[in-house]
């Protein structure tokens, strides 16, 4: 049986060990880390601390390697584990590393149009989504099932280990990267492994090492902007975080008729720097 770790070790073990941390913060829902490349990574916080923490303030990890803080993805307080994905995804998701390794920017700019492009497709599909996305049910009124799959439950979700059960069955699963920070992905993509599997959102790295595990879309959150992200999500732009960044996805090679389409990023939204250029996959000029 191949161990759950194998995917947070491969996306942890990627990290070079020379790019360190230049800023934490845990304010708000999303747990951010900035990096010396001008990573900007974000995670969904998840305050259980049934288990120590690794620090008390995290503020003290600033000025540590990268690699060292994104090992805290494994750790069962999940508050530590935020930030540790967080850590992950500045580095898999700065821009020119994400279009390097083949993500493309998703034709909205929107999470809230995630679910559009699926529509067609699921029409009469049995479909499961785990995490409660509130504009999930309107974007895909055409599938046979709907299910919602939720820790947290609303009215109408099925509780989590409703998983166990649903989706086997499903024709589509569409899974929270947030499921990273309770170590629930693994699992998740072993029992979706009959279905076309998106694992979506900003706490989801652009790496595809998610597609060698099973998912067959990512999507993700691209940013080297760490000082707009902040003002983005304290509401201080325009566009919010949007203005710190694009969405990207990636896909394993599907039939044809199960392509979602997609449109090349305008030339601003990719005019970003690796400050280490000959380092990991990322090319040494800006991507066009």
């Amino acid at each position: 049986m191949t161990s759950p770790w194998v995917l947070y070790d491969q996306l942890i073990d990627e990290i070079p060990s020379d790019i360190t941390v230049t800023a934490i913060r845990t304010d708000g829902k999303w747990r951010r880390v900035a990096t010396s490349e001008d990573g900007a990574g974000m995670a969904f916080g998840m305050n259980v601390q049934s288990r120590p923490r690794a620090t008390d303030d995290p503020s003290s990890l600033v000025g540590r390697p990268l690699r060292d803080v994104a090992a805290l993805a494994k750790s069962w307080n999940f508050e530590d584990a935020g930030i540790g994905m967080a850590a992950v995804n500045a580095y898999h998701s700065h821009p020119v590393r994400a279009l390097a390794h083949g993500f493309r920017p998703c034709k909205e700019n929107n999470w809230a149009r995630t679910f559009h492009p699926y529509a067609p497709l699921v029409a009469g599909k049995r479909v499961a989504v785990i995490g409660h996305f509130p504009f999930a049910a309107a974007a895909m009124p055409d599938a046979a099932q709907l299910n919602i799959l939720e820790r947290n439950v609303l009215d109408g979700d099925y509780p989590d280990p409703a998983c166990e059960y649903l989706l086997p069955e499903m024709d589509y699963v569409f899974i929270s990267g947030s499921a990273f920070v309770n170590k629930t992905m693994p699992r998740l993509l072993a029992l979706a492994a009959d279905a076309h599997t998106v694992v979506l959102g900003p706490s989801a790295p652009a790496s595809p090492a998610i597609l060698a595990a099973g998912a067959t879309t990512v999507m993700s959150f691209a940013s080297a902007h760490p000082a707009r992200l902040e003002d983005g999500l304290a509401g201080r732009t325009l566009q919010g975080m949007y203005d710190a960044g694009m969405r990207v996805e990636l896909s394993r090679p599907r039939r044809a008729n199960e392509a979602v389409a997609r449109l090349s990023a305008p030339a601003s939204c990719l005019r970003v720097r690796l400050r280490h250029p000959h380092r990991g996959p990322g090319p040494s000029s800006p991507a066009r």
